[in-house]
């Protein structure tokens, strides 16, 4: 196991700091773990935990992609949490805090909420695997190499599970939409 002590890891922690490496990406950091978590006070701690796990190991970061890397320490941070049951009660995702609403008129925005509220209720439908997927490629942009890195699995296993993650995104949001009495689009 590498300890950090290599000369790799030195020269990646020499040559890059912690607060340039860690720090752009806590706002993505928060956002995946408030999808896995489905608390935003949990979300918070992970995010905290994760960071300071990060801190602590960053000697071992080789260089590279670094948001790959921390998202990587957050997911697996979320997953200890949850098998410990530090996990707190299930809510749902609050849209509104994390939208800009101030160039929009009223009635765009009961739109746009009516929507988000459907596909907020068919991504809590999925497996946590294919909402992890969803979350870091389509959320986040993580390409399919970043993602492979992320959750630690091959890229064709990535591409094959995120068509699958796709297919039952839609599967849910069909249901949904159907549940709420909406007429799914036409597609052409």
């Amino acid at each position: 196991m590498n300890d950090g002590s290599g000369p790799v890891a030195t020269a990646s922690a020499a040559t890059e700091s912690f607060d340039e490496v860690i720090v752009p990406h806590l706002d993505a950091a928060y956002r995946l773990a408030r999808w896995l978590m489905r608390n935003e006070d949990d979300a918070d701690d992970v995010v905290q935990e994760a960071s300071l796990r990060a801190l602590r190991y960053f000697r071992t970061f080789t260089g590279g992609n670094g948001r790959a890397w921390f998202l990587s320490v957050v997911r697996n941070t979320c997953r200890s949490w949850r098998r410990h049951g530090e996990q707190g009660a299930d809510e749902s995702f609050d849209e509104e805090q994390h939208v800009d609403r101030s160039a929009r008129n009223p009635e765009t925005l009961a739109l746009q909420g009516d929507d988000l509220m459907l596909i907020n209720r068919a991504m809590e439908k999925l497996p946590d695997r294919f909402r992890e997927l969803l979350v870091l490629r389509e959320l986040e942009g993580l390409s399919y190499r970043e993602i492979a890195e992320v959750m630690n699995m091959p890229m064709g296993t990535v591409m094959s599970s995120l068509s699958r993650a796709r297919q039952a995104f839609r599967g849910a949001l069909d249901n949904e939409l159907q549940q709420s009495g909406i007429d799914r689009p036409t597609q052409d």
